[in-house]
């Protein structure tokens, strides 16, 4: 059942069944179509779906990821029949093999199939498909009901991750999974085909995106064959997208006879290998809710607040906040804590501070501790320590040609905000990644596969790299893998 979360879903559906059915010229096709909406509608719909989206954390973390996805689909855009509509490209944070468009130009490409494409180009194959659906508007030309259940279980699934809700919503039935239908499909084909040419990529990425979905689905034949099991293939994508289409290969290769663009830079490999390099492989936990303005130390379990202008270093032994200016710092190290002794004690003992100044009890959030100004020779000095089960975590602020004065509210700032880590700020552990390698004289794809931590490794790095189910690389050849971060 849709928890209360879910509500503005249901208001979507309301939205979407209280629309009249009228006529319209495609803007691709010049034609004239049945639609349930007016392009304002249909923006309006999209726009709330996606915002929903964001809300429920939809979106990939990696903001240099999602601006060079922007990126590469805006230049697709641009050339569409439709450039005066604005369009919001997304990475989605799901290991599921798919691209969608929502109404009104939201286009989404899941961080799993980006995994399985070998350059720009296949990119910008997948995302001119999608701006070719919404350029033709298919989606609000499908029937009322069939639309707003789309949307429903696409969202549902995205935001929620329960396969079981998806099959309640219908999932695997919808247009967003399965496609609209051959003709909508070579529709979107033939105007994704144009758009890239116009944008100076090759046509023929469309076959190669085919192929690497069409590798997906033979692999997961046999499996099935392997394991006893029946195979099934949700993905509409392969059905609908046979590579030896006729009147798909006579759509694409009527696209490159048209004008050639010499005014558009080809893409860019290394800023393709740049761009994905790190993109965490597989099924994810939920990204990490972390502040901006504060630091993390994952392992030991806690944040505090970074001051404006300041920067933090790690080191070995001591984690140590400095003004970047100069001014001052504040250093923080760990001691074993002598529960047999009480937090102002322990706090003059281990920093050699009998004569606290100011010396007052630390209460944290979810520790105790103790504060203080201790004079030294070479002036005042903030003093600190917080204590969690056995360790103490002492501070030490002190100027380093500022005035200690000026500087306390900051020595206090990093201080106060001290605490533990919330587990929804905890990175996942053993965070698996995709990571390009050159190959080696004498490298295989079995050699690479030794020692990556994940099921049938092999074929997995075949498909990810083209070479299932044979072929290797060369010498030189980037290779994408798998690393294990601990």
């Amino acid at each position: 059942m849709l928890n209360t979360k879910r509500a503005s879903f249901l208001a979507l559906a309301a939205a979407i069944g209280l629309l009249n059915s009228g006529c319209a010229s495609n803007p691709a096709t010049g034609g004239t179509n049945i639609v349930l909406m007016s392009e304002s509608q249909e923006i309006k719909i999209g726009r709330e779906a996606h915002e929903e989206m964001m809300k429920e954390g939809a979106a990939y973390p990696d903001q240099a990821l999602q601006d060079y996805v922007n990126r590469v689909g805006q230049r697709v855009a641009a050339t569409s029949d439709r450039p005066d509509i604005e369009y919001t490209f997304t990475v989605i944070n799901s290991e599921q093999i798919n691209a969608f468009a929502l109404p009104g130009g939201y286009i989404y490409i899941n961080r799993g199939l980006m995994v399985y494409l070998d350059n720009e180009e296949e990119l910008a194959a997948v995302l001119a498909h999608e701006v070719g659906h919404v350029t033709a508007r298919h989606a609000v030309r499908q029937k009322t009901a069939t639309t707003t259940n789309s949307l429903l279980s696409q969202l549902a699934w995205i935001t929620t991750g329960s396969a079981d809700l998806a099959q309640a919503s219908n999932l695997y039935g919808t247009s967003l999974v399965r496609g609209y239908g051959r003709e909508m499909e070579l529709e979107a084909d033939g105007e994704g085909a144009e758009y890239l040419h116009n944008a100076g990529y090759d046509p023929n990425a469309l076959l190669d995106v085919i192929g690497v979905l069409k590798d997906q689905e033979d692999y997961q034949r046999a499996s099935a064959k392997a394991s006893g099991r029946q195979f099934q293939s949700y993905h509409g994508l392969y059905a609908t997208h046979p590579r030896n289409d006729k009147r798909l290969q006579q759509v694409i290769a009527t696209a490159a006879e048209l004008e050639q663009r010499y005014d558009l830079a080809p893409p860019d490999t290394a800023e393709w290998r740049s761009a994905t390099e790190g993109m965490t492989y597989g099924a994810s936990s939920a990204p990490a809710e972390r502040e901006d303005n504060r630091y993390y130390h994952n392992k030991l379990g806690f944040t505090f607040v970074v001051p404006e202008g300041w920067s933090v270093e790690r080191g070995s032994r001591s984690i140590t906040t400095s003004a970047d200016d100069g001014s001052g710092k504040i250093t923080l190290t760990l001691q074993r804590y002598d529960k047999g002794s009480t937090p102002s004690v322990f706090l003059s003992d281990k920093m050699n501070a009998p004569d606290l100044m100011q010396s007052e009890p630390l209460v944290l959030e979810g520790l105790t501790g103790h504060t203080g100004v201790a004079p030294y020779d070479s002036g005042n000095r903030r003093l600190a320590m917080a204590y969690r089960g056995s360790l103490a975590y002492l501070f030490e602020g002190e100027s380093t040609g500022g005035e200690f004065t000026a500087l306390d509210s900051d020595f206090l700032t990093v201080i106060q905000s001290f605490r533990p880590i919330k587990p929804a700020e905890r990175e996942p552990e053993n965070r698996q990644t995709m990571v390009w390698i050159q190959a080696e004289p004498g490298d295989t794809m079995a050699s690479i596969a030794r020692g990556v931590r994940i099921p049938d490794a092999e074929n997995q790095l075949r498909l990810m790299n083209g070479y299932y189910p044979k072929g290797e690389p060369r010498a030189g050849d980037w290779v994408k893998t798998v690393k294990t971060e601990r």
